[in-house]
């Protein structure tokens, strides 16, 4: 009867023991720092890496919302103006910048959209051209305030190309450019009007917007491409 009770006391006393190193092995497990995601390799057998969140989802927002008072305040109002957004992303920033700017200013602002395509064979190939697809305007541009926008400003040939598109479409008054993240290294002489934020970055590393009308999720991270 004693060892009876001796070894449950003893049973006891293990499962709450395993019951505590449980739980503190899962506190430590859920306060530690996420493992960076690697993705496929790339054609050349490099991989990349996500280093860091840049923008977390109350970011973006913030960033939007001062982008529309610049945007009205730029230009007293929006009147007439035309907000454009590059695909993809580009699109639904425009949208959101669209019904931000309708909440301020109890105005709406009509919504198109530019297809540019970039001939690359990698995400870590620089693109050579870009040229346009498609175009949806909503009705003449000429003589309007066209704010252009994007996810990513880079090199400029994207935005380049959504320029002559403009241009051929139109004579607009006015060309603006609003970008979400501008992480430099431009090969054109092209400067955004209004910017959500500014990353410097090495031209190994690649900045990925991820949009929740898109992705399911609203963040920017910057990607490392690494060897191994």
């Amino acid at each position: 009867m004693t060892m009876g009770k001796e070894a449950d006391h003893s049973f006891f006393h293990s499962t709450r023991a395993q019951a505590s190193c449980q739980q503190t092995r899962s506190f430590f497990l859920r306060d530690q720092t996420p493992p960076l995601s690697v993705t496929q390799p790339t054609k050349e057998g490099s991989y990349v890496i996500e280093k860091s969140v840049i923008m977390d989802e109350a970011a973006i927002r913030r960033a939007l919302t001062r982008i529309a008072h610049e945007i009205l305040e730029r230009n007293k109002g929006v009147a007439d103006c035309v907000i454009v957004g590059i695909k993809t992303r580009g699109i639904y920033l425009a949208r959101r910048l669209a019904e931000k700017i309708g909440q301020i200013e109890h105005a709406k602002v009509p919504v198109g959209e530019l297809d540019i395509t970039l001939y690359r064979d990698d995400l870590t190939h620089k693109a050579e051209d870009a040229v346009l697809k498609g175009a949806k305007l909503p009705g003449d541009i000429t003589g309007r305030t066209v704010i252009l926008v994007d996810d990513v400003l880079y090199t400029g040939r994207t935005v380049r190309a959504a320029l002559d598109a403009l241009i051929d479409n139109g004579r607009p008054k006015m060309i603006q450019l609003a970008v979400l993240v501008d992480r430099g290294h431009r090969e054109l002489p092209i400067r955004p009007d209004f910017v959500g934020k500014n990353v410097p970055t090495s031209r190994s590393e690649i900045v990925a917007v991820q949009l929740s009308e898109v992705d399911g999720i609203d963040q920017a991270t910057i990607r490392q491409l690494t060897d191994s």
